[in-house]
């Protein structure tokens, strides 16, 4: 397991994608630990490194006994992107770690490209509340608080679907050590960032929840959207936890403020994302057919259907895939079905895939759609093992 040390604490962090894309630092909330994260990350790797942080007192990380100070915490955070061999990186952390994020665009500007804040506070509005849920973790331990810390984490209706993300949350949630928790809490207690914020030069997004009771958005996210130059905001239909109770609107969020601008190079873009969907074969013989008649509709499909819809970080290939399958056995485009299966299933795809997709196809698009989509799948995947 990789960790770091932070002033002889050991801090644990998990860093996943490729090392030559741009580093992307997540930093849990309270009570959680990095697998918080866990809905983005999809998404995320196919564009980021990803870093990963447990703060110290929760998940893998050490935990030292008495109270922390999101000073502490910064420099966990920044040992683990150090031992990571990182200098610059984007950072997103939502609630504690939103706080930590604030001290280190503050503090450490020079190595923050672009700060994330996730329902978060700089100063929290009554701090004996943490005070209060500091003594009672130490005094009857983290069951004492789970139904409060979990009602304000999720929605009513979240808790009540039986949400599984919101169910590991909670696991995690109680199985916290109560000491680390309680440093944690006296971080919180104690932090006051209404002289920092003036002080972030990195481009900045406020993320809050129209929902969130533990940081409403008047009096905190607000605070931090307007105190801090030029940020930008977003309210998500959400609770506390954003991330996780609207993980795609969360996810779009990022991508929308994180991803650089960049002239439009949709057509050459069209042609990667259209060799890596369809294979190399298949574009070739499409562009040594082109006419001087055609030429114009293949640059046009290549520049707004594989450059423009496809490459949208949005939806995984894989979903767009299955969503392509679908649509064109509903529609009965059998050519292009069978191309999208042969395509498939020399990547990604699965027959086990085909089969779901074709059984969602019987119930909307009708049972002859689905047997003529069984049928031709069964014969593009003979022929591959031919």
């Amino acid at each position: 397991m990789p960790f770091a040390d932070s002033d002889g604490c050991r801090i644990y962090y998990r860093l996943e994608g490729a090392s030559r894309r741009p580093l992307l630092v997540l930093v849990h909330s309270l009570g959680a630990d990095h697998g918080m994260w866990n809905p983005q990350m999809p998404a995320l790797l196919s564009r980021f490194q990803v870093l990963r942080v447990d703060l110290r007192g929760h998940g893998a990380s050490d935990v030292p006994p008495g109270e922390y100070t999101i000073a502490q915490l910064a420099h966990d955070v920044l040992a683990a992107v150090d031992a990571a061999g990182h200098d610059r990186f984007a950072y997103c952390g939502l609630s504690l770690g939103g706080m930590i994020g604030q001290w280190l665009g503050a503090n450490a500007g020079a190595r923050v490209e672009r700060l994330v804040l996730a329902n978060t506070s700089p100063r929290m509005a009554d701090p004996s509340l943490f005070e209060a849920r500091r003594a009672t973790v130490l005094e009857k331990g983290m069951r004492a608080i789970e139904d409060a810390v979990m009602q304000r984490f999720f929605s009513a209706r979240t808790l009540s679907a039986g949400n599984p993300v919101a169910d590991s949350v909670r696991t995690v949630l109680l199985a916290t050590n109560p000491v680390g928790y309680a440093g944690c809490c006296a971080a919180v207690r104690d932090m006051d960032h209404g002289t920092l914020l003036g002080r972030i030069q990195a481009p900045t997004l406020v993320i809050g929840g129209d929902q969130d009771l533990s940081t409403p958005w008047l009096g905190h996210g607000d605070v931090l959207a307007n105190g801090i130059p030029g940020a930008r905001a977003v309210q998500l239909p959400a609770t506390h936890l954003s991330n996780v109770e609207r993980p795609s609107s969360f996810t779009a969020a990022l991508f929308d403020f994180l991803l650089p601008t960049v002239p439009d190079d949709s057509l050459q873009a069209g042609f990667a994302v259209r060799r890596s969907v369809l294979g190399d074969a298949h574009v070739d013989r499409s562009i040594a057919a082109t006419t001087e008649f055609t030429r114009d509709f293949q640059e046009m499909i290549t520049r707004f259907a594989w450059g423009t819809v496809w490459t949208r970080p949005g939806l995984e290939p894989r979903i767009r895939r299955l969503l392509v399958l679908a649509i064109t056995a509903s529609l009965g485009r059998w050519e292009e079905f069978r191309l999208h299966v042969r395509a498939g299933l020399a990547n990604e795809l699965e027959m086990a895939d085909l089969k779901e997709v074709l059984l969602q196809v019987a119930i909307y698009a009708g049972v002859p759609a689905a047997h003529s989509g069984f049928h031709a799948a069964a014969d593009e995947q003979s022929k591959q093992g031919s």
